[in-house]
C-alpha cells in the first residue's frame, strides 16, 4: 500500500514539475520572437557601371528586409556576420517592378570605423527573366552594437540618410542587378530605417468545441 501511494506522489510531481518546465519554455521562446524590418526608401542613380537594360537609373526604389532576431549567423568574423534569409525575405520595388527573393538569401552586417554596411544578396525571377541583385546600405559607423554580430537587430538613430556611392567598388549606397549575365550598378540616395515588433500570440483553439 505504501509503495503504491509513493509510487502515485512520484508521478503526481512529474507531472507538475513537467507543466512548470513546459510554462518557462513557452515563455521563453515567446519572449524571443521578433520579426526585425529594415526599410531602404530613395532614388535609384548615377550610373555607375553597366547599360541599365532595365531603365532603373532615376527610379524611385524600396528595399524591404524581413528577418527573425532569434536568428544565427552561417558566417561570422570580427566585424561581421551573415544571416541566410529565407526565400521572400527581401522585396525590391524598382520603379513599379516588383523583385522577391525566390530562394534563401544573404544578408551581410559589417561594422567598420567609417560606415556601418548592410549587404543583402538575392535572386529573382520576373516573367521568366532570371536576376541577381545586391543591395548595399551604408549607415552612420556605430549604428548597430556589437550583439548584431550573434543576431539580427535594429540599428540606431533611424531613419538615417543615405549617401550615393561615386564609383561601382568604392563606399557608399548602392543597387546591383545582374541580367542576362551583364551587371548594372546605381547609386542610391535616400533613407534607411529599421524596426522591430513582436509577433503575434495566436489563440489556442477550443477543442471542447
Amino acid at each position: 500500500m505504501l509503495l503504491r501511494v509513493a509510487s502515485v506522489l512520484a508521478l503526481v510531481v512529474l507531472l507538475v514539475l513537467g507543466r512548470v518546465t513546459w510554462a518557462q519554455s513557452t515563455a521563453t521562446v515567446s519572449e524571443a520572437t521578433q520579426t526585425l524590418t529594415i526599410t531602404i526608401d530613395g532614388t535609384l542613380g548615377p550610373i555607375l557601371a553597366g547599360s541599365d537594360p532595365i531603365g532603373a537609373n532615376g527610379q524611385s526604389g524600396t528595399v524591404t528586409i524581413m528577418a527573425s532576431e532569434s536568428l544565427s549567423p552561417t558566417k561570422h568574423t570580427g566585424s561581421s556576420a551573415t544571416y541566410t534569409l529565407p526565400a521572400g525575405a527581401i522585396t525590391a520595388d524598382v520603379g513599379g517592378v516588383i523583385f522577391t527573393s525566390t530562394s534563401p538569401c544573404k544578408m551581410t552586417i559589417k561594422l567598420g570605423k567609417t560606415a556601418d554596411t548592410l549587404t543583402l544578396i538575392f535572386a529573382s525571377s520576373i516573367d521568366g527573366f532570371s536576376f541577381t541583385i545586391t543591395d548595399t546600405t551604408a549607415v552612420a559607423p556605430g549604428s548597430w552594437t556589437t550583439a548584431v554580430l550573434e543576431h539580427p537587430g535594429v540599428f540606431s538613430p533611424s531613419p538615417q540618410t543615405l549617401t550615393a556611392a561615386e564609383s561601382a567598388s568604392g563606399p557608399g549606397s548602392k543597387f546591383k542587378y545582374i541580367f542576362e549575365g551583364t551587371a548594372t550598378v546605381l547609386g542610391v540616395t535616400g533613407t534607411a530605417s529599421s524596426s522591430a515588433d513582436a509577433d503575434p500570440d495566436l489563440p489556442d483553439e477550443d477543442l471542447d468545441q
